[in-house]
């Protein structure tokens, strides 16, 4: 059985995740103790990363997701480097119930954004004068459960 222009009607309902673009909206990286902050140093830098997502409606199918990356790494309560990268996709997304979609956004559009955002970090870094930093990967799942804790315990309590 076909749906009239000869696909099974199951194939023509099936959910689909298009990437339309990628791009970087923002990159900054500062070195701002160097050159002495690319000498030998007596202990490894302490590294910290911050990772959000946020996501806007193009049209009826079309998303923008930004996976935001920032981090520091600082040494004797010295910064050795500080970067902030806003990279950023346009994906279609149909034939996806709207329960899932929103999970699908949050969490399936940064995955696939990640490895490049990664690549562009550990480029930035490397060309500061420092080995590569190289960005564990990053559990979506788990940072998107976090975001919606935070909204509802955010929300009064008397709203559901």
């Amino acid at each position: 059985m076909t749906n009239g222009n000869g696909t099974p009607p199951e194939a023509a309902q099936a959910p689909q995740l298009n990437v339309l673009a990628q791009y970087t909206k923002d990159l900054s990286f500062e070195n701002p103790n160097a050159p002495s902050s690319l000498q030998q140093q007596s202990q490894p830098p302490q590294i910290n990363i911050q990772i959000n997502v946020s996501a806007n409606n193009l049209s009826e199918q079309e998303f923008e997701v930004t996976l935001s990356v920032e981090g520091k790494a600082e040494t004797a309560g010295k910064i050795m480097f500080s970067f902030e990268l806003a990279y950023a996709g346009v994906f279609r997304i149909s034939n996806v119930p709207k329960d899932n979609l929103h999970p699908l956004v949050m969490i399936e559009c940064p995955r696939l954004l990640f490895p490049f955002a990664r690549e562009i970090i550990a480029t930035a870094v490397r060309d500061g004068g420092f080995p590569p930093l190289m960005l564990d990967p990053v559990d979506f799942v788990g940072l998107y459960r976090q975001n919606m804790e935070r909204q509802m315990a955010a929300q009064p309590s008397g709203q559901a």
